[in-house]
């Protein structure tokens, strides 16, 4: 009865949770488009209007939204006209900005309604409740107002029968009088069939008698054909057995044995008999009750198995919060106050099943850093979870707001375990390249067939790749948690952690110093071919392995997915993977640049000694760079020989190595203060045998860089600085530096003889008689 009258009551609209038919938008609600005159925009998000458009003082918001509701506003004419002054990278800021604001706008009404929820539901069960009062209420009145009725119709008769006392006599009583009315007999067979009915459990029947009942009573206000008494005992009597018709349907339906089918039977019956918000909470209960039947089911050794049981509590889980909802849409509609319960049971229900999960199943394998284990539990309840969302039931943030917090803990957890195991491996590295062992990731199935196409890397090179590329699957997979930011700016910092690992093997390293003590010490590279595996670990991850992977992730926190968007992404990705990698280049330049400027005992080697001491002699010198220069020229051969096996397809960075180290070695000698002092000012003077030596030493720097194709404009540009520094020196003593220097062609013949005597050709022997000194004096043969 409470049911059908609901039709005439107010509609209150409910949350959003289930999918309903939507009612007229509310004309408060803002446009979309006025967010376009927001601040923050920069000028490149179009405003509505400034106090120069209209005049005076800054507008007001309702100001600003009158164009939005005048009648004949057009959207597209107003976006085309504020538009048509923006550039094309304007136009697509402003359809960014947009997304993001109706992504945000939406995710702001999700937590707005299930922050609302307890009291629209509290409401909406205060409003049915008061519905059923005041039923109660109009049939008490109209039970009184038969009782009224009955009595007046009394005191008549009463006042009847004394004014005819005495008047009647016996032989004038008809008897046929006394025999019950149709009416009456009506109404006896009308209870006594009901009671049969209950009896034997007919329920539509009774429904439907009950309701026949009903409408004769009301079509008897109007006619009066029933007598007052009669009246006044069809609605007693409707009445006592509605009530025992509910209290039995509640009973059958809460059996533990009743069928989905008896359960729904009851449930519809007690909606009929008008109360809905009982057969609703009734509905609901059944379906808790034979859940947690359900999951008392499952074996009890079952939460070892992991997953699998994940998987069968949660299919359970979501399976019974769908067969719910399924039966209260097709029972009770899309009614806001059935619908808003229904979330709000299903989100207490997913809350309960999420706390059961963290607790037994995500909390230890959280705090161990076991993100893939929790990876896929989460994964497969989110699963089971958006079976529910084609109901129109966003349960997700309900699921996820208890599962991220044990998600980032065991991320967390991850990057430490993989910053640990690698600097464990690292301790122990013999830094020599391997391909990778069979079974690990990074070995792919083509690799059985094409070994040499897959990277080369150390040991620690291996285990950083494997352990990195298994927390951005198990990141990527979990694109709901939004954690793929953090795991962006995590991973570069623990490449960046390796790095300095790396740093740390390089010998004599200060920051391998710094870490005596600590534990945390790495295996020192001793040769050479060891530190360029260092660099060749850093490369090949930076430029081959990581950035696919990192790609993905960062895809996965952007809104816009073009193809030109992703090159961008990755473009930017490797700048900045490359920067780290050129910290451990300048580091390892920087080191093999001092091992050549000072000797084992601090000293220096590259002193302005070695060039001044020159003309005191008596005879004239043997023309050959200095030995510092023959032995940056081997240590540059030797590199790039090593580079050359270990760089392969990567010619660019080799020679990047080799001009950095060649310009580390030179730009020292150009910013030494200490060298210059003694050159331009000391108590000896750069004469001109120390003159040639110098402009000997830079011409054989040149020539060999040259050659190996490693001279930057950089390094040409400082080495002729230098020599002009060289040169000014000896001016200022009051020779002429350009009459005792020889021709170029005998620097160059001098520094070609050189390169090819270090580098063992045998084919210098006829060059050497050609090439004398630059006097006459002396020839280079003595040397």
């Amino acid at each position: 009865m409470r049911d059908r009258h609901k039709k005439d009551k107010i509609h209150i609209s409910g949350p959003t949770g289930l999918r309903h038919k939507s009612k007229a938008k509310s004309k408060h609600s803002p446009s979309p488009v006025s967010s376009l005159g927001r601040t923050g925009s920069k000028n490149v998000v179009p405003s509505l209007g400034d106090a120069t458009e209209l005049g005076g003082s800054e507008p007001t918001l309702s100001e600003k939204l009158k164009v939005f509701k005048a009648s004949g506003f057009d959207p597209e004419e107003f976006l085309t006209s504020k538009c048509r002054n923006m550039s094309e990278k304007e136009v697509k800021n402003v359809c960014l900005y947009l997304v993001d604001l109706k992504k945000a706008s939406a995710e702001e009404m999700r937590k707005s309604v299930y922050a609302n929820y307890p009291s629209f539901i509290r409401t909406s069960r205060e409003i049915c409740d008061l519905e059923g009062q005041l039923l109660d209420l109009r049939n008490l009145l109209s039970s009184r107002a038969v009782l009224v009725n009955g009595l007046t119709d009394g005191i008549r008769i009463d006042s009847f029968s004394s004014h005819q006392k005495g008047s009647v006599k016996v032989e004038d009583v008809n008897l046929d009088d006394l025999e019950p009315t149709n009416q009456e007999k009506w109404l006896a067979e009308f209870m006594e069939a009901l009671e049969v009915l209950l009896a034997e459990r007919r329920i539509d029947e009774a429904l439907d008698a009950l309701e026949e009942g009903e409408k004769i009573a009301e079509e008897d206000n109007k006619y009066q054909s029933l007598t007052s008494n009669a009246m006044l005992q069809l609605q007693n009597n409707i009445i006592e057995q509605r009530q025992k018709l509910a209290d039995s349907l509640v009973e059958s339906a809460s059996h533990p044995s009743a069928t989905r089918v008896e359960l729904r039977a009851s449930v519809q019956a007690l909606k009929r008999l008008g109360d809905g918000s009982r057969a609703h909470s009734l509905l609901l209960r059944s379906h808790h009750r034979k859940l947690q039947h359900y999951v008392r089911d499952l074996h009890p050794a079952a939460p070892s198995l992991g997953v699998i049981y994940i998987t069968a509590l949660s299919q359970i889980t979501f399976s019974a919060l769908a067969q719910a909802a399924s039966d209260s849409l097709s029972i009770f509609g899309d009614e806001p106050c059935y619908t808003s319960e229904l979330v709000t049971w299903a989100a207490n229900q997913t809350e309960s099943f999420a706390l059961l999960v963290k607790k037994h199943f995500l909390a230890s394998p959280a705090s161990s850093g076991s993100l893939r284990i929790v990876s896929e539990c989460v994964q497969v309840c989110l699963g089971h979870c958006s079976v529910l969302e084609d109901r129109g039931m966003a349960l997700s943030p309900v699921l996820l707001k208890i599962c991220n917090p044990c998600v980032e803990q065991a991320f967390v957890a991850s990057i430490k375990r993989i910053e640990q195991s690698t600097a464990a491996v690292a301790a122990s590295d013999d830094w020599s390249l391997n391909y990778p062992p069979i079974g690990s990731r990074s070995f792919s199935a083509s690799s059985l067939t094409s070994v040499v196409s897959q990277p080369k890397l150390s040991s620690s090179g291996h285990r950083f790749n494997s352990m990195t590329q298994e927390i951005c699957e198990d990141v990527g997979s979990l694109e709901n948690l939004h954690l793929a930011n953090q795991a962006l700016e995590s991973l570069f910092q623990l490449f960046n952690t390796y790095i300095n690992m790396l740093i740390n093997a390089l010998p004599n390293s200060t920051e391998t110093e710094n870490l005596e003590g600590t534990g945390r010490l790495v295996q020192i590279a001793e040769t050479e071919e060891q530190q360029v595996a260092l660099l060749a670990n850093s490369v090949v991850l930076a430029d081959e392995l990581l950035p696919p992977a990192l790609s993905k992730l960062s895809s996965l926190s952007q809104t816009d997915d073009g193809s030109r968007r992703g090159s961008d992404r990755q473009r930017e990705l490797k700048k900045r993977l490359q920067r780290l990698v050129d910290q451990l280049r300048d580091s390892f330049c920087r080191q093999h640049a001092l091992d050549l400027i000072f000797n084992e005992d601090g000293s220096v080697r590259l002193c302005a000694d070695m060039y001044l001491s020159m003309d005191g002699r008596a005879e004239e010198p043997n023309w050959f760079p200095s030995p510092i220069y023959q032995d940056l020229f081997g240590k540059l051969t030797r590199v790039a020989n090593i580079a050359s096996d270990v760089f392969v397809g990567k010619d660019r960075f080799a020679t990047i190595l080799l001009m950095r180290l060649t310009e580390t070695v030179i730009l020292w000698l150009s910013n030494e203060q200490a060298f210059w002092d003694e050159i331009e000012g000391g108590q000896k003077s750069l004469g001109p045998y120390g003159l040639q030596q110098f402009y000997l030493d830079m011409q054989f720097v040149i020539l060999f860089a040259s050659r190996g194709r490693y001279l930057s404009r950089n390094l040409h540009q400082v080495i002729k600085n230098i020599i002009g520094r060289a040169i000014e020196a000896v001016a200022a003593t009051k020779i002429d530096p350009y009459s005792v220097l020889p021709e170029d062609e005998w620097f160059a013949d001098v520094a070609q003889l050189a390169i090819k005597m270090l580098s063992g050709d045998d084919g210098y022997q006829n060059e050497m008689e050609d090439i004398g000194s630059p006097t006459g004096a002396q020839s280079i043969e003595s040397y």
